[in-house]
């Protein structure tokens, strides 16, 4: 009974995820969903893209927590608009929730919209929400197993962010490792080297997700 009832669930999201993407699609946005740990650099990660991508795109931003705001009032700061989704309790976002949250955001005024989703490794990967894209965001002080013990999330991602690498020589992380189960899970799939407090390597992911917003503004 309670597998049926899983599965449920699980349609009915995917349903509503796709009824996201089309309201998505007749406004030309964008929406990528940041996924990660708690701690892992996920808000810093995208105001360190926002001032990367501002020159050329309208950013908006979602906010998700289990609670509170700060986050999304540390994104309205810098002139954003931004949205705070709260899941009291929930360990991910649900399609649902972002539908009926879009209406708060001006989506005439928008190119691209981060949602930043609960920090968890576990249940966002399982839970479309009408994204364009899906980064995964691995810090280097989480340690190198992360994609040995949480496969789910390392496979259904576009690509994945290692963050805080300018920690890598404080830390016993071993690259290859993570590189090597990154490949084997998700064959091709790109790997970024960036530090959202340096700003390494933040171009050369801002350049791979514009191209998949003027994909969706085409």
């Amino acid at each position: 009974m309670e597998i049926k009832v899983l599965h449920q669930v699980m349609d009915w999201n995917e349903d509503v995820s796709e009824e996201v993407k089309g309201t998505l699609a007749a406004h030309h946005i964008c929406m990528i969903n940041v996924m990660g740990s708690p701690g892992a650099g996920k808000t810093s990660l995208i105001t360190s893209l926002i001032d990367s991508l501002k020159e050329d795109f309208r950013v908006g931003v979602i906010e998700g927590d289990i609670a509170g705001q700060v986050d999304a009032e540390r994104i309205a700061s810098l002139g954003i608009p931004a949205v705070q989704l709260n899941t009291d309790g929930a360990c991910h976002i649900e399609a649902m929730s972002i539908q009926h949250i879009l209406p708060e955001l001006p989506l005439d005024d928008l190119d691209v919209i981060f949602v930043e989703n609960i920090g968890n490794l576990v249940c966002p990967a399982e839970f479309r929400i009408g994204e364009s894209l899906r980064i995964t965001i691995l810090s280097i002080p989480e340690g190198d197993d992360k994609v040995e013990k949480y496969p789910l999330m390392f496979t259904d991602t576009d690509c994945l962010v290692l963050n805080k690498y300018d920690m890598i020589p404080y830390f016993d992380f071993d690259e290859e490792r993570v590189s090597d189960n990154y490949e084997t899970v998700n064959p091709g799939a790109p790997l970024f080297k960036v530090s959202s407090r340096t700003k390494d390597g933040i171009q050369e992911l801002s350049v791979f997700i514009s191209e998949h917003i003027r994909k969706a503004q085409s």
